[in-house]
């Protein structure tokens, strides 16, 4: 269903001027997860652009990029695509869809442990994310996380930066 208010929408939220595509193709030429995409990155603009809100906010797209920018650095426009994927996946998550999705939990656990920490505890993050997915005793990823100990790859306790209230002012500032 055409929504003409969801490019507007997509344009505040993002800070994008996502209007300014003209189709170039870049973005999805460069791409390293279009197999796993069911819109292409251009295609995914411009049916922003056209107010198709449903067909975006249930699209894997969002889901599977991999939040690498190289669409956002070929893009002769400056816009940021993946920025803009980003917070399509905010709002897709305040719809309740996606939410489920694997990528969607591990996001949310990776940036919580950066803004508990300062600096990632890989160790942390992945407890977290087997009892999440009720999956905590997979041997495969229990042998290769003793390995990575092992060899001093992954440690038990978090390591925090000194200057916590800067990154705590930073997060503020990002949740806006």
């Amino acid at each position: 269903m055409h929504d003409p208010a969801f490019l507007k929408e997509m344009e505040e939220k993002s800070g994008e001027h996502i209007s300014t595509c003209y189709q170039c193709y870049r973005c999805t030429n460069g791409c390293p997860a279009l197999a796993e995409m069911d819109l292409y990155p251009h295609k995914l603009i411009r049916h922003i652009i056209l107010g198709n809100k449903e067909k975006v906010v249930g699209a894997k797209t969002p889901w599977a990029c991999l939040q690498c920018y190289t669409c956002s650095v070929r893009c002769p426009n400056d816009i940021d695509i993946a920025h803009v994927l980003n917070t399509l996946r905010k709002v897709a998550a305040a719809e309740g869809k996606g939410t489920r999705d694997d990528t969607w939990v591990f996001d949310k656990l990776f940036l919580d442990n950066v803004e508990k920490h300062g600096r990632l505890n890989e160790t942390e993050v992945m407890i977290r994310y087997k009892l999440a997915k009720k999956n905590l005793f997979d041997m495969n990823d229990a042998g290769m996380g003793m390995r990575m100990f092992l060899k001093g790859r992954m440690g038990l306790k978090p390591h925090n930066i000194k200057s916590k209230a800067d990154l705590k002012k930073m997060f503020e500032k990002l949740k806006g």
